[in-house]
């Protein structure tokens, strides 16, 4: 922190932290005069799902969730969402690559299949678990995953995405119908990934805040920081 110039305003990129860390970052910084471009409560809003899920319910899989890990929270979350099967993860991250074990639940009436797949994981997140269980509605993804970044509600870049780095989306990616939404929601600097449904509709699988988005390395650092900067006031 000592080595950061006092006064003025910054943009954090770095390690994902958790809300409350940011917040006590964004004060620490305060207090030598400087200014974070997202404000703590702009990151909240980014990188947790219940921030932004309202604002964008129309153009994403259905979701609930609870607060805090209880069983009886999570069971009248699985009863709201109602039948079918569902993808799980926590309010910032899901755990994908153990898939069939800790992320996708083929019933949501299978209470013991349910909670068997939330256990585990919450013992995978241990320490890194936020705030508590997310059930989204499964949706089948024909492309590949697309990662658009937005400065000041204008998306400036299209990637792939970062788990998948050498898996190109397609080029004509849509987002007229998201645009409106995203520069609604008043976010300096976010990521929005982004997949196309079987039925050829794009869908918002995620909102990420800017300063902790991953890029691919299949792009170039150099490519990235011209796009973000020119729409950067």
């Amino acid at each position: 922190m000592a080595l950061v110039p006092a006064d003025g305003e910054a943009v954090y990129r770095g390690w994902m932290l958790r809300s409350e860390q940011y917040a006590a970052f964004a004060e620490a910084l305060a207090r030598r005069g400087v200014t974070l471009r997202t404000s703590a409560e702009q990151y909240r809003r980014a990188h947790e799902l219940p921030g932004w899920y309202a604002a964008l319910a129309a153009l994403t899989p259905a979701s609930v969730w609870t607060t805090g890990a209880m069983r009886a929270d999570f069971d009248r979350a699985r009863v709201e969402l109602g039948t079918g099967p569902a993808v799980l993860r926590d309010y910032t991250k899901s755990m994908k690559h153990y898939w069939h074990e800790a992320a996708f639940i083929p019933d949501l009436a299978d209470s013991e299949m349910a909670w068997k797949v939330a256990s585990r994981l919450r013992h995978l997140r241990e320490d890194d678990f936020v705030g508590g269980f997310v059930l989204r509605r499964y949706e089948r993804f024909t492309s590949a995953e697309a990662r658009t970044w937005w400065v000041n509600g204008g998306c400036v870049f299209v990637s792939s995405h970062p788990d998948t780095p050498n898996d190109f989306p397609p080029l004509d990616v849509d987002l007229d119908a998201v645009t409106p939404m995203i520069a609604a929601l008043g976010l300096p600097f976010i990521t929005v990934d982004l997949a196309l449904r079987a039925d050829g509709v794009w869908r918002v699988i995620e909102i990420g805040d800017g300063q902790v988005s991953d890029r691919p390395a299949t792009t170039e650092p150099s490519k990235l920081i011209t796009a973000l900067r020119a729409r950067t006031p």
